[in-house]
């Protein structure tokens, strides 16, 4: 095999590692706090130490996980100010995209946003995965982005959600209130077919603290491991669970 060969195929396995691993850490598979060790990743991928060692490096850059050196190698735990400061921003500027939307109002991305209301209504009548109902919610939310060109802005969001997106794969998760969440974008369809615009940022107000109003004290309880210790837990809890 030669040099370059070789090289090729160690960067696709790096690649394969990299992620399959993000992806597990995203949708929780792989629980924050989780220790995870070189040696085992490279017993279950059949490949060396290079590209496991690649792999962990990107994880760690992008904060996924924290790599103690000669000690051990962790997921990295939610962060409960940036999940509220997350939110914060999601509200200020979904809002605003969704209420530029309701102005262009394109009948074609309004029967896209019925036709994927449908799936997630006809998804409960079927087995289903809570990364499957994610991946449906994602695409719900992203039509109003691509209808007035802010795919950028869409795609920025998802690079810088890494906390905020494992705590709503938890609230999935954890809560399980599906059909909840389904009655909210069906009520967000009525406002944006109504064109109700005073009506979009209260919505989303309640709509993006629903992770934190449904799981409410079992963030300090049942999940508390899952979280940074946080001096003013009980009050970011409490102030975005009364939303």
């Amino acid at each position: 095999m030669s040099d370059l060969t070789e090289q090729k195929q160690t960067n696709d396995y790096s690649n394969l590692v990299y992620r399959t691993l993000k992806e597990e850490i995203i949708n929780l598979t792989i629980p924050p706090g989780t220790v995870i060790s070189e040696n085992t990743i490279c017993e279950r991928f059949s490949v060396s130490r290079t590209p496991v060692r690649t792999a962990f490096q990107r994880l760690s850059d992008q904060k996924y996980i924290k790599i103690v050196p000669y000690k051990e190698t962790k997921v990295t735990l939610m962060n409960l100010h940036q999940i509220a400061q997350m939110v914060y921003m999601r509200v200020a500027i979904e809002a605003k995209v969704v209420r530029d939307f309701i102005q262009i109002w394109p009948p074609m991305e309004i029967e896209k946003l019925r036709y994927y209301l449908r799936k997630q209504v006809v998804m409960m009548e079927t087995e289903f995965s809570p990364q499957g109902f994610y991946i449906e919610d994602s695409a719900f939310h992203r039509i109003w982005y691509s209808a007035i060109n802010m795919d950028f802005l869409w795609r920025k969001f998802q690079r810088a959600q890494i906390h905020y997106t494992r705590f709503r794969m938890l609230d999935i998760v954890g809560v399980g209130d599906y059909s909840g969440i389904i009655r909210e974008h069906e009520e967000l369809f009525s406002i944006i077919e109504k064109k109700e615009e005073k009506e979009v940022e209260p919505f989303f107000t309640r709509h993006f603290n629903g992770g934190m109003r449904r799981l409410g004290e079992r963030i300090s309880g049942e999940y508390s491991g899952y979280f940074e210790s946080e001096k003013n837990e009980e009050k970011i809890i409490s102030g975005l669970s009364q939303i």
